[in-house]
């Protein structure tokens, strides 16, 4: 294996291992803390996660991109040079979105109650808004050194830091929100607060992670260091205006979900108190911006990884003009993306009820929540897939546009489509604002690379023949367990229905795609030699 392809998987396996331990552990700490609490739990990492994208600012893609550039030149210098006035620029940057965020706790809770029927009050949002954001202060730091390590191609310094405060952070927010609730009969504010807190926690050990590989890395730096070679005096402000055009276009990319949510955030409650349903708003509104998300989000964890991978490859094709190698590229992304998250999100959909049942409990509103939801994850990673092509061609200038674009009509159409349709009135509103936005991207690509394609559309409307076939039989398979078993009231239950019908899923999906020879032209070569041994 190359050292390119190593690192690289190295880099995917952490981030992907990462995300998943950041989903997994959000049932344990709902079956802790409750369904009515999950919302306070919300309301802080909504802006929390938006104002660390902007303290950020796409550090370590920036800073790993700048570092390669000039380390490919032999100018180990520059790289360095940006690494130790970085440093003192993320750490002032850290400390100020830390005190940004903790002065605006109030007002942000201001503008998120809106009636005094709701669950939380103004006090216990702010308080747990204060207490998320002292990790503003160690991450931007931190994000800075991974860039650091990946322009030197070590991507194990990124993936174990990644890995270390994940785990640590977990570890604190189920120990402590369970002792406060459990142990010591505590309030939930309290366990909440104590839950958010680990996330400082959690960066702190990342950052002892980091500081490890540092030292064990400095000799081969400082060796590196004493044969560079100049690549031309670069000054402060040339350094910084390079990292910021490369880091801008990831900001926006990174923050999109982040930006409706908070849409979300501060205009639900409002629609929800004038039609007279204050009193279940926070309830819902933890069930769209929380439990539901958690779930929806996962298929788009596929999006990510193409993301990832296409940027370079799109920008290598883009750049020696190879325009059919390009294009292909497209076609093939367009379809691999659809055919594993189309049947994901409708798998999903159709069996709601039990997911919702068996990760956190039975619930006929979160489930419905959850069903209307599901499908909306296939804009999710259309997004961020159409988004990574422009970044490819350097088109990044239009990603900015089109995700304004959405935020605002999303922001246009959000309130009177709630006070509609109540909490599906929010999920239409987001799906539209991405249909805007993923518009706009591939209007773009199409006009600047001419890019049509009659195959992406016969393969689409096949995958989508054999998802409504997949559909059949997971429906049919669904009613007969509860003619025979009654309605999952049990999470054992609600576990042996989705097995079951997971299993009949995945087996028609994948023998009617094999059959055809459409997953086989798809997914590759190995896959066709595998498929060969079973008669397929």
């Amino acid at each position: 294996m190359s050292s390119l392809m190593k690192g690289t998987a190295i880099l995917t396996v952490g981030m992907f291992l990462s995300k998943v331990l950041g989903l997994v552990y959000i049932f344990p700490f709902y079956a802790i803390i409750g369904q009515k609490n999950v919302a306070l739990y919300s309301y802080a990492y909504v802006p929390y996660t938006i104002m660390l994208s902007v303290a950020i600012s796409g550090a370590p893609i920036a800073v790993s991109k700048f570092v390669a550039k000039y380390n490919s030149l032999g100018d180990y210098e520059s790289g360095r040079k940006l690494v130790k006035s970085g440093l003192m620029i993320m750490t002032l940057t850290g400390f100020l979105s830390f005190l940004a965020l903790f002065l605006l706790a109030d007002p942000i809770a201001h503008l998120v109650i809106k009636d005094e029927e709701q669950v939380f009050t103004v006090s216990q949002i702010a308080g747990v808004i204060r207490w998320v954001s002292f990790a503003l202060i160690v991450v931007p730091f931190m994000s800075l050194v991974r860039g650091f390590f990946q322009g030197y191609d070590h991507m194990e310094p990124t993936a174990i830091s990644q890995l270390v405060e994940q785990i640590v952070r977990i570890i604190v927010l189920l120990t402590g929100s369970y002792l406060v609730m459990r142990v010591f009969d505590g309030k939930a504010q309290t366990a909440v607060s104590f839950a958010v807190f680990s996330a400082f926690i959690g960066a702190v050990a990342g950052l002892i992670a980091l500081w490890y590989y540092w030292r064990k890395l400095k000799p081969e730096f400082d060796l590196k260091l004493q044969y560079s070679v100049s690549s031309g005096q670069l000054s402060y402000k040339s350094i910084y205006r390079e990292v910021i055009t490369y880091s801008i276009p990831y900001v926006f990319v990174g923050i999109a979900n982040p930006l409706f949510q908070l849409v979300d955030m501060l205009t639900f409650n409002t629609a929800m108190t004038n039609i007279g349903l204050a009193k279940v708003s926070d309830d819902y509104l933890g069930m769209l911006n929380f439990t539901t998300q958690k779930i929806v989000i996962i298929p788009v964890m596929l999006a990510t990884g193409f993301s990832m991978a296409l940027v370079p490859t799109i920008t290598n094709y883009y750049t020696k003009n190879q325009h059919s190698a390009l294009i292909n590229a497209m076609d093939k992304t367009y379809q691999v993306l659809l055919f594993i998250t189309l049947p994901a999100v409708i798998g999903i959909s159709l069996l709601s009820t039990d997911i919702y049942h068996l990760l956190y409990s039975e619930s006929v509103m979160g489930s419905s929540v959850l069903a209307f939801y599901a499908p909306v994850a296939i804009l999710f990673a259309f997004f961020q897939v159409t988004a990574a092509l422009l970044q490819g061609i350097d088109y990044q200038k239009w990603i900015v546009f089109s995700l304004l674009t959405g935020i605002l009509v999303k922001l246009a159409i959000n309130i009177p489509l709630i006070e509609t349709f109540e909490t599906k009135g929010a999920i239409i509103a987001t799906a539209i604002g991405y249909l805007i936005s993923i518009t706009i991207n591939m209007l773009v690509l199409k006009k600047t690379l001419n890019y049509k394609s009659r195959l992406v559309i016969r393969r689409s409307i096949l995958i989508m023949a054999l998802t409504v076939i997949m559909a059949a039989f997971v429906i049919v398979a669904h009613k007969v367990l509860v003619i025979l078993f009654g309605v999952a009231h049990t999470k054992m239950l609600a576990l042996m229905y989705l097995v079951v019908c997971i299993s009949i899923a995945v087996a028609v999906y994948a023998f009617l795609s094999f059959r055809i020879g459409l997953a086989q032209k798809l997914l590759g070569e190995k896959i066709t030699k595998i498929v060969g041994k079973f008669g397929l």
